[in-house]
């Protein structure tokens, strides 16, 4: 038997990412949990109070991500906030439902740091005492206070400067920088989904608070999601623009596992318009064929496309200190090297039917040949620097 899940503010940026991957999870599309889902009851502004009376009533965990933080006035903080809070957990109670219940608060809901006194703040603070005296029904809580977060499908110019940022680099529009020193700490979507996915397996983390900093503790009264980001505004608009210029220069920024700038560069292309999705690159054509750059970075070399027309040899060149992978991935050819030191000649037969990769060795000139009197033979090939032009290490010389 699977559990029955209630998501409130399902339609809200945390609550529409945690659906889509619960989702997942519930049709055996996503293999990495172990828990079974049988129901995901989905609740947003909208849900009539009936619906949501019965979804209390046959819940086996609540992740309550309603809320509200741009209201026109702001008597609607604590009605959105408090008040939901106060509903739901009443709806639970009425039909004596312990089950757990995760609230998403915020580091605005603390008494200290710069936060203190925002009314947003002041009604997160309401609701976790409200969760916290639910606690006393024997329900298991789980209080989290989120820094910002980012990720796709944030809403834009509302209460994200990332997802603003993103959004207007993106679209060619205007963004301001008050501060570029500012620093914001800042929690992925993935990050807090999984979390919210340990939590549904029992192993939420667990913390203390002194002042905004989470202080992890097996015991603690609070919940976290152990994986953020500090950085600043100015470093977020630097990643943001090389992003951008990426299709011109074809450099791919360093994007480490784990890393800030990877996360960052997921969150900017999806909000790419269709116009960017795509972008031509420069085919450097001739009668043999041509040669297409792919893509650079910055430590790793570059990638490109090469095309021989039938019979057409390519290369016929050695480098004393670069090297290249050659892989065919259409056609039929030959790739031959030959050792400057010492005149080894080295054959090897490729196609696109047998895809393979091929060395071309420092020391040794090296040609691909099309063997195809009517196909094009198509190459991708690796080199292990970005070419120069002033040191290209490439010498003319063909394979005797």
């Amino acid at each position: 038997m699977g559990i029955k899940i209630l998501v409130t503010g399902s339609r809200g940026f945390a609550g529409k990412n945690l659906c889509r991957t619960l989702e997942t999870i519930r049709d055996g599309r996503n293999k990495t949990r172990k828990i079974q889902i049988d129901e995901i009851f989905e609740c947003d502004v909208d849900t009539p109070k009936e619906l949501l009376d019965e979804f209390c009533s046959k819940a086996d965990f609540v992740f309550s991500f309603a809320g509200v933080n741009r209201p026109k006035e702001q008597s609607e903080f604590m009605e959105g906030n408090r008040d939901f809070t106060a509903e739901l957990l009443s709806m639970l109670k009425k039909h004596g439902n312990t089950c757990p219940v995760m609230y998403a608060s915020s580091i605005q809901a603390s008494l200290l740091g710069r936060y203190a006194g925002s009314e947003y703040g002041k009604s997160k603070l309401a609701g976790e005492e409200l969760v916290f005296e639910h606690a006393k029904t024997g329900a298991k809580v789980l209080v989290y206070r989120f820094p910002n977060l980012f990720g796709k499908w944030c809403r834009p110019n509302y209460n994200s400067a990332v997802a603003t940022f993103c959004n207007n680099i993106a679209n060619d529009l205007e963004i301001t920088v008050s501060d570029p020193n500012m620093e914001l700490e800042l929690l992925y979507i993935d990050d807090l989904v999984d979390e919210m996915l340990d939590a549904l397996e029992g192993c939420a983390h667990r913390c203390d608070y002194n002042g905004l900093e989470p202080l992890p503790s097996e015991n603690g009264r609070f919940c976290y999601a152990p994986i953020t980001h500090k950085v600043t505004l100015g470093e977020i608009v630097e990643h943001l623009e090389s992003f951008k210029n990426q299709p011109k220069t074809l450099e791919m920024p360093e994007i480490p596992e784990g890393s800030f700038e990877k996360k960052l560069y997921s969150t900017y292309l999806s909000y790419l318009p269709k116009g960017k999705t795509s972008f031509v690159l420069k085919m450097n054509e001739d009668a043999r064929g041509s040669f297409t750059e792919l893509m650079k970075t910055e430590k790793c070399g570059q990638f490109s496309v090469n095309i021989s027309k039938p019979g057409i040899t390519k290369g016929e060149h050695w480098h004393h200190s670069k090297w290249e992978i050659f892989i065919v991935v259409s056609g039929r050819g030959l790739i031959q090297m030959q050792s400057i030191d010492t005149g080894e000649i080295r054959e090897f037969e490729v196609s696109g039917e047998k895809i393979e990769a091929v060395h071309m060795l420092p020391g040794y000139t090296h040609n691909i040949i099309n063997l195809s009197e009517t196909e094009n033979l198509v190459t991708v090939m690796w080199a292990n620097e970005k070419f120069d032009a002033q040191k290209p290490d490439t010498y003319f010389e063909k394979v005797k």
